[in-house]
Parts: structure tokens; sequence; C-alpha cells
């Protein structure tokens, strides 16, 4: 079991004091937009990745006018209570703890509270450029791998590295090839471990994704036909494939002197997205690009739960907007009857939410802000 039954938040964004109390495992949060349904979602995800899911800078999200958050939330983990405590000091320093144990490392806390989060932003899945995917796959796995996060940690540390050492030959017109060399024996152990990790991975994982699309998309009438007919392909796509990551950043040392940048290696990955001989996102309707990205999310769920033994937090934000209402029973069925854990659901219309829930059968709890 794996449930969070109350959260505390302290000049957190809009919010000076408020504490909230969720006695149901589906939890609807309604109001306008702006009171905060949104920043209320973001410090719960706070609580499972130590970091926000909306914005890189943790004073962002300090109250107007003030120094520093606190937010506490006390979970039922593995049948245990568990408080855990995220504080950002006045001084920009951040603390993690739990249940008064302090993390040394952020990175520990990392797949301990798993969290899936489907918010309008995420849309950039399927539109966006290949970071979008790749930064996808990075959390989704650092949640079941941990070896995997930290070989992740030290490849862009050292992506870093190599790629200011390069602008840097390039500013004095001298290139330490002795440097290029520590450098690269340094990228290719965490690089050949993360194309392993993604490549093994996805092998299960696209199918499964594929599969949830087609049945997403297809409870739609309107899409029904064109699923029959399209073909859709979920493609992993790797510099790897062909060469490994000694030889291409051998190969490619000239070209990334002239660059100034790595231009090789896992750091270019792709989650390729076709329909066809075409990028799905180029003839897709906008219920499509919606249903694929459930697929991808809803499949995020379904292996966390494998992994970790229980289902993880789902945070869902305002993706009931331009829905129409098959689609929105169809997922609120899957996420809220078929499974088993803890889903958060903000909307702006409660009326709208409420109906939808109670055609569900299952006790809720609706808090309006």
């Amino acid at each position: 079991m794996f449930h969070l039954r109350q959260i505390s938040l302290f000049q957190f964004k809009n919010y000076q004091h408020r504490s909230f109390d969720f006695a149901e495992r589906i939890v609807g949060i309604c109001g306008k937009n702006g009171v905060g349904k949104t920043n209320l979602l973001d410090a719960i995800h706070y609580l499972c990745f130590t970091r926000s899911y909306f914005t890189r800078l943790d004073a962002n999200n300090v109250r107007h006018g003030h120094n520093g958050f606190r937010l506490e939330g006390d979970f039922l983990y593995r049948e245990q209570p568990e408080k855990a405590v995220c504080i950002l000091r006045e001084t920009g320093k951040k603390e993690f703890s739990i249940n008064n144990d302090a993390y040394e490392k952020f990175s520990q806390h990392i797949g301990r509270y798993p969290c899936v989060v489907i918010a309008p932003d995420d849309a950039e899945l399927i539109t966006g450029d290949s970071r979008e995917r790749r930064s996808f796959l990075d959390a989704l796995l650092s949640q079941l791998d941990t070896d995997y996060l930290q070989q992740l940690i030290v490849y862009k540390k050292v992506l870093d590295q190599r790629n200011a050492a390069l602008k840097s030959f390039a500013d004095s017109g001298s290139r330490n090839y002795s440097l290029l060399d520590v450098l690269d024996e340094q990228l290719i152990k965490p690089g050949d471990r993360i194309y392993q990790t993604r490549r093994d991975f996805l092998f299960r994982f696209l199918p499964e994704v594929k599969h949830l699309y087609q049945s997403i998309a297809g409870a739609n009438a309107a899409d029904a036909a064109t699923i029959q007919r399209e073909d859709l392909q979920l493609l992993y796509e790797s510099q790897l494939e062909q060469q490994s990551m000694a030889a291409l950043l051998q190969q490619n040392r000239q070209r990334d002197c002239l660059a100034q940048r790595t231009t090789t290696g896992v750091h270019r990955d792709e989650l390729l997205l076709r329909s066809g001989e075409q990028p799905f996102k180029n003839i897709a309707s906008q219920g499509q690009r919606k249903s694929l990205l459930f697929a991808l999310k809803l499949a995020e769920m379904d292996v966390l739960k494998k992994e970790k033994g229980f289902p993880p937090l789902l945070l869902l934000d305002d993706v009931f907007e331009k829905l129409d209402e098959d689609r929105i029973s169809n997922l609120l069925h899957r996420v809220c009857v078929e499974n088993e854990g803890q889903v958060f659901i903000t909307d702006t219309n409660e009326t709208r939410l409420a109906a939808q829930l109670e055609k569900l059968s299952t006790p809720y709890h609706m808090i309006s802000l």
C-alpha cells in the first residue's frame, strides 16, 4: 500500500500556509484557474521527486515576497507511516528527509515514492523534439533502476565537462587531446550502460504502449476506422546500435572540435513516433495525440506497479480539456477503477468532474479551492 494521507504547504507558490487531508483513494481538486490546483499537485510531486514538475529552479516555487518554503507529507508506505519533509532554506539550500532522517544525496530518494503526472504541457512528448522523450524515458528508468540514475548523473556531468573543454579549445586556438582522452574514457562506461538499459527496457515497453494506444483511441468511434488503417511505429534509435561509445567518440573527435560540443552519444538518442512513413504528429488528430500520450503514461504506471509491487501515485492536471465524453470516461475508468493506486485529479468544472466520478461507483473526496 502506498498512500498520501496529508500534506502541508508553507510559503509554497500561492499558498501561505495550508494543509489538506486525503481521506479517499480518488481525490478531485476543483477551482478556477489561478487558485492553486496545479500548485498542490506540484507539491505532491516535490515529495516524490525532491523537485518541481514544472520548473527547474526551486526559488521559483517560493511564495512572492518570502524566502524559502516547507512541504510536509504524511504517507502510508508499505503499511508503515512515513513523514517526508522538503525544505528550501532562506539561503537557497534545500533539505529532504524521511522520518527526520536527511538524505545526503537527493538521488537516493528517487524511486521510493513512484509517481506519474499527466499535464497539459505533456503534449510535447508527442509533438516536441527528442529531448522531451529522452527526459520521459530517463525519469521512468530512474524510478526503476538506482544504478541507471547514478550512471545518468555521471554521464551528464562528464558531458558538460567535455563540452566546456571543446569550447575552450576554440577560444584558445589549442586542442588538448590528452584531456579529451581522459573525458572520453569517463563517458564510455555510463554511455554504454545507459544505452543497454534503454534498449532492453524499450524492447518490452513499446509494444505495450502501442497496445494501449489502440485500445484507448479505438474506443472512440470517430477514430476507430483510422486505427485500423494506420501503421503506428514506436522505435528506439541510437547511434550506439551501429558503433560502440568509444568508437563514436574517437571517430567524431574532429567534428566535435569544430562544433564545440559532443555530437554523438546517448544524449542524442531518439524515441521515434511514426505512422507509416510520416511522423505521427504530422498526421494524427488532436484526439489521437492525446490517446498516444495517455498510452505512454498508462504504460509507465503499469511498469512501475509491476516493478515496485504497488501502484504509483497518479496526478492528472486539467487533462479533460478538449476531450470528448467517451475519452474522459474511458480514461477515468482505467485510472480509477482498473488501477488501485491513489489518483489526484484537477478540473475547473466541479460539476463535470463530480458527474464523471459518480459514474464509477467508487468513493472519492472533492476539494474545492
